[in-house]
Parts: structure tokens; C-alpha cells; sequence
């Protein structure tokens, strides 16, 4: 659910970010390894094709933040990395994301996507009663 709340004009990440939502097909959300141990989802970008290719390697940690992240050994910081992709520096981060955010088609108020979900909720509950009855 919070995917969908990503591409609205109240999100405080980057325009950048945004559209990367906006601008993504279901093939582009892939799994990755995370350099905490976990996996995440994403949306791919050149950021992570060198992340695969095994072409960035930090050189040290600025923040230490996570004790289960090595970073030492990690592809990459992921506190820089989302740092950067909040603020749009997407060649330098990527952004994780929900399974359907390639469904994402524009950047609109919060207000409308209340009444959008408010609308599909309304479906939704009708097409229900339908199928109990």
C-alpha cells in the first residue's frame, strides 16, 4: 500500500524519484541483495546493472548505521544509496519499491488517491457481495 503513496505531490522524495514509479515496467522490479543481509525489492536502474557487474565497491562506511551490514565487504552503502535516491542522484542509488509499482501511471495529490482507493474499495466490496450471494 505505501507504494502507491510514493508518486503523490506530498512525498518528500525527489521528482526523480518519483518517476522512476511512474516511468517503470513490470520487468524493471527485480529482487536484490541488500548489504544489510536482506533481500529487497527495487527498481532497476543503471545504479544496480554496476552493482551486478561488480564495478562499485565502497571504500568505507560514512554512517556505520547497521550492525548487520559489512561494509567492508558490501557492493555498496545502502544508507548512501537511498540517501541519493530520495534526492534524485539516481545514477548513485536506486529505489526500492512495492510488486506493482510499474502499475503507478502519475504523480497526483494525496486527496486523489484517497478517492481513488476509496472508488476501488467500493468495487472491490460490490464485486464481493456479488460472489457471497
Amino acid at each position: 500500500m505505501a507504494t502507491r503513496f510514493v508518486a503523490t505531490d506530498e512525498c518528500d522524495a525527489s521528482i526523480t524519484f518519483k518517476e522512476a514509479y511512474v516511468k517503470c515496467k513490470k520487468e524493471d522490479i527485480t529482487i536484490i541483495d541488500s548489504p544489510v543481509g536482506l533481500p529487497g525489492r527495487a527498481i532497476k536502474n543503471s545504479f544496480l546493472e554496476k552493482i551486478s557487474a561488480g564495478i562499485k565497491k565502497p571504500i568505507k562506511c560514512p554512517w556505520k548505521c547497521l550492525k548487520t551490514c559489512d561494509f567492508e565487504r558490501s557492493p555498496y552503502c545502502i544508507c548512501g544509496a537511498l540517501t541519493n535516491a530520495k534526492k534524485g542522484i539516481l545514477e548513485k542509488g536506486f529505489a526500492f519499491a512495492g510488486a506493482n509499482a510499474y502499475r503507478i501511471d502519475a504523480i497526483i495529490s494525496v486527496r486523489e488517491l484517497i478517492e481513488t482507493l476509496l472508488i476501488e474499495y467500493k468495487r472491490a466490496a460490490a464485486i464481493g457481495e456479488r460472489l457471497t450471494t
